[in-house]
């Protein structure tokens, strides 16, 4: 159900961790009822026929005419509409942004095709955010033979020795990255020279703009066993936020980009560690997958190559026995999106920060990981350490002012997990006392190209 890991060391279930629940559920079929459902409550879950002419869907409303009624898979109806007069369903589907239009599909409505209409199911969400709901592990849970069964986490990744094992948050990013040693590509003009600092809000907050949260999905570097990834975490959540700030609303669902692509490809490192700038590098030159290309497997290829099948994938029937990887039955996946940035550039300083943040996004930046850090929980985080050494990347996605304690701090986004501090994120002193995360910090501007054609940001 949750796990964490550790170097070394099996992994375990975490003493605690949010969970989520319905409050009622039940069925629906026919479409005024499926309608009246998805308009007043939110998307159902349906079960469909999936007959060949699916399989290669790219685009435009669906009509299967061999009348296939066996149902066989599921999905989930979002939405509804009219185009030419014709009726149609708006379906999400699990196979990836690279099928159909960005994952999802489009049906005819109103005649039951595919068995759409037939077999569905909704439900409405318990309140587990206005009080949050925790999951407590038993001392029973802990112990059960199953857990180790299942969780064993092997050792670290070759190139540690016991002697240079890191402590489990840390994921030995560079001290300095290739950045801040000077190679970048930076705009014409920085932020922190167009923005009179003077004018920035008090407190700003990715999360909640004016409503909005154009953040991505949070993960953690931990899981399915220890990956020292943070340099590939902190830099590709960073990104993937500036293009959900880009594209505000046009996008179906929430950009996430693939730190699992970053690290087959050895864009800056690997699961022993590496150089956030890497990552800058290769979305300059390369351009990053979403996260629906290569799932996150917390570990390195088992030798260098890079093919396009460690890019992106897409895998079929029937599932692996148990020990073989099963990519025998997948394939490369080539005409994925990619993810690009038209500059990448390096800075430090509150204000240079604070103006980049308010301007462009959230920023990815180094971190002292210290046992006191590792044990955070809640608050204004401060750690007086006189020669911090920067392990750890993390994304800062805001700042704000505490008027009881009078202070000044940066929001963090760690890769922990959301079992970790305040749901993943992190609120740390600005200025001082914190623990070098002012000191070597990186940022690009997100772009599109088409195919080898220039850089291009759509209007």
């Amino acid at each position: 159900m949750c796990k964490d890991c550790h170097p070394h060391d099996p992994c375990f279930v975490p003493d605690t961790y949010y969970v989520y629940g319905v409050d009622e559920f039940g069925p629906v079929s026919g479409e005024d009822n499926m309608k009246q459902e998805i308009y007043q409550r939110g998307p159902i879950a349906c079960g469909i026929s999936v007959p060949d002419a699916l399989m290669n869907y790219t685009g435009g409303i669906f009509i299967d005419t061999t009348n296939d009624t066996d149902i066989e898979h599921d999905i989930s109806v979002v939405g509804f509409g009219v185009e030419n007069g014709t009726k149609y369903w708006v379906v999400r589907n699990s196979w990836g942004t690279s099928w159909g239009e960005s994952g999802f599909f489009r049906v005819i409505r109103g005649i039951n095709n595919i068995m759409i209409e037939s077999d569905c199911s909704w439900a409405t969400p318990k309140d587990t955010w206005s009080t949050p709901v925790l999951h407590h592990t038993t001392s029973e849970e802990k112990n059960d033979p199953r857990n180790a069964n299942y969780t064993h986490n092997g050792p670290y990744p070759d190139g540690f020795g016991e002697e240079e094992t890191p402590s489990f948050g840390t994921c030995q990013r560079v001290p300095r990255t290739e950045i801040s040693r000077g190679n970048q590509m930076p705009p014409v003009s920085m932020s922190w020279d167009s923005v009179d600092k003077a004018s920035l809000p008090a407190n700003w907050d990715w999360r909640n703009v004016n409503g909005t949260n154009f953040l991505s999905w949070s993960l953690n570097q931990h899981i399915p066993q220890y990956c020292g990834s943070c340099w590939a975490h902190g830099t590709t959540s960073a990104i993937a936020d500036r293009f959900n700030i880009m594209l505000g609303d046009l996008n179906p669902t929430p950009v996430g980009l693939s730190p699992q692509a970053i690290v087959n490809c050895e864009a800056g490192g690997s699961c022993n560690g590496g150089d956030p700038s890497g990552v800058y590098y290769y979305a300059y030159h390369t351009g990053i997958p979403d996260s629906t290309c290569m799932v996150y497997e917390a570990k390195n290829l088992d030798a260098y190559t890079c093919e396009p099948i460690d890019i992106c994938r897409d895998c079929t029937w029937p599932p692996p026995p148990e020990g073989e990887s099963g990519l025998n039955g997948c394939w490369a996946v080539t005409n994925y999106k990619r993810y690009y940035v038209s500059n990448y550039y390096g800075f430090s300083g509150a204000d240079n920060m604070k103006s980049e943040i308010y301007s462009n996004g959230p920023i990815s930046c180094g971190i002292c990981v210290t046992p006191g850090f590792q044990a955070y929980k809640s608050g204004i985080y401060s750690e007086v350490n006189d020669w911090p050494m920067i392990n750890h990347e993390i994304s800062v996605v805001g700042y704000g002012y505490d008027e009881a304690e009078q202070t000044e701090y940066w929001i963090g986004r760690n890769s922990w997990g959301t079992y970790w501090g305040e749901r993943g994120f992190f609120k740390i002193k600005m200025h001082s006392d914190n623990l070098a995360i002012e000191d070597d910090c990186t940022a690009g501007i997100p772009t599109f190209r088409k195919n080898s054609e220039p850089m291009f940001v759509p209007q």
